[in-house]
């Protein structure tokens, strides 16, 4: 148990990835191996280095309306859609708009269970934010000038603006906040949202993380620092974590989010429990701005600590959804501190990298590989690493390559790692609801 008296539980789970528009779909593709990369159509893109990303498997225009669109960067609409369907698996009514006193209208009886604002909160972040505004605000500006720049530019590009937007529209009103840091955002994310129900801010907390930022600075500039692969003759198979063959992570965007309760007040309104977000470990290398340290010590911190906060042993941990970014450094360090962390129980864990089927969404990875953990908890059954097809002589821990791989019925635990640029490090523990 939690070492906190309050148990934190996971009622909703939402997501829109470069595998599908909803969780069940990406589920599914996640299980079948599918990848979500493709070729990249711009004009010009046979100058830039990489030539591929994992772009959203289904466009936001068809469920957002372009009045709305217009209003939002990219990043911000897709985590709406998240957000909306999370909140409607969870069972709870839908939101009504709010008048401008502040007051929301009476939900219709039997729409769902109808939570209170003021013990509602929001934890959504994006390592980068709107990156599509200002870029392309900064071209309507050199071209046409400042006039024609849209007065919601600054709202759009706003690194809080997807949290914003998911408040407003829930009627959060216990705290809407976005962490930034870099590729662990949405797993601090859900750390404070762990945190927010704890303290007894909120009763209810949205949380995860959203990016959107495939644009041809971005494959400039990653390209510039050799940290993508350039597998332009064959995108799909060319994120492939703990391959001999590995050169760098494929860029992905997409948003993830999860509602969090108190297992009192989801067990009082007989909420469905997916999981316990039992605890989460950070830690900073203190090292480089860009490379993690060599040594893994920060992020065998990160998961010792999180282990303490959960009140879980490493004998309580049957699986591992890693970081692994398909990096020639990264993948196999990670591994190392893996064993650091958890010690000969690391030889009985089963390890995944889902980015080898949907990219590195950066800020909002950690949130939707804690959706991944979550489903592969509950379901007893893990994705496979797509596109291993010759293991790196440094691994020695178990990673599930080629098929599915189902993990013991009963008590169980999971560790989600995150970790970013800066030296972030963090680590969310989950336990199989029983």
């Amino acid at each position: 148990m939690s070492k906190s008296p309050t148990t934190v539980v996971v009622t909703g789970l939402g997501a829109t990835t470069p595998l599908g528009g909803d969780v069940p779909s990406t589920w599914s593709a996640l299980l079948a191996g599918e990848s979500g990369v493709r070729n990249l159509d711009w004009e010009g893109v046979e100058e830039l280095p990489v030539r591929f990303a994992a772009q959203l498997a289904v466009d936001p225009a068809e469920s957002i309306p372009r009045a709305q669109l217009r209003r939002l960067d990219r990043s911000q609409a897709i985590a709406l859609i998240a957000a909306r369907e999370a909140w409607q698996h969870a069972g709870f009514a839908p939101p009504v708009k709010r008048a401008k006193s502040g007051k929301a209208a009476e939900a219709e009886p039997g729409d769902g269970f109808v939570v209170d604002g003021d013990r509602l909160g929001v934890v959504v972040s994006s390592g980068i934010g709107g990156l599509h505004t200002a870029l392309n605000s900064y071209d309507v500006y050199k071209e046409k000038g400042w006039t024609r720049v849209s007065p919601f530019t600054v709202p759009m590009l706003m690194p809080n603006g997807a949290s914003g937007h998911v408040g407003i529209e829930f009627g959060a009103t216990a705290g809407s906040h976005a962490l930034v840091s870099a590729c662990a955002s949405s797993g601090e994310a859900v750390g404070y949202a762990i945190d927010m129900i704890r303290a007894g801010r909120a009763d209810v907390v949205i949380c995860g993380g959203t990016e959107s930022c495939i644009h041809p600075l971005q494959m400039a500039s990653f390209g510039s620092m050799r940290a993508m692969s350039t597998r332009n003759d064959e995108p799909q198979r060319a994120s492939r974590p703990y391959d001999k063959n590995r050169d760098g992570f494929v860029l992905g965007e997409g948003a993830a989010v999860m509602i969090l309760e108190s297992e009192e007040h989801a067990r009082a309104r007989g909420a469905t429990v997916h999981a316990v977000a039992a605890g989460c470990g950070y830690s900073n290398d203190a090292y480089d701005i860009v490379l993690p340290d060599p040594s893994g010590s920060g992020q065998a911190k990160a998961m010792l600590r999180a282990l303490d906060d959960a009140g879980l042993r490493p004998e309580d941990i049957v699986h591992v959804n890693a970081h692994a970014t398909s990096t020639p450094a990264g993948d196999v360090a990670e591994l190392a501190s893996i064993r650091a962390a958890l010690g000969p129980v690391a030889e009985k864990l089963t390890v995944t990298a889902t980015k080898s089927m949907t990219g590195h969404l950066l800020g909002g990875a950690g949130a939707l590989e804690s959706v991944i953990t979550i489903l592969s908890l509950r379901e007893g059954i893990v994705p496979p690493t797509a596109n291993l097809e010759d293991m790196d002589d440094e691994v020695d821990l178990d990673i599930v390559c080629g098929e599915p791989r189902t993990i013991p019925a009963g008590p169980a635990a999971a560790l989600n790692n995150s970790f970013g640029f800066g030296g972030h490090n963090v680590s969310v523990a989950f336990r199989r609801a029983v």
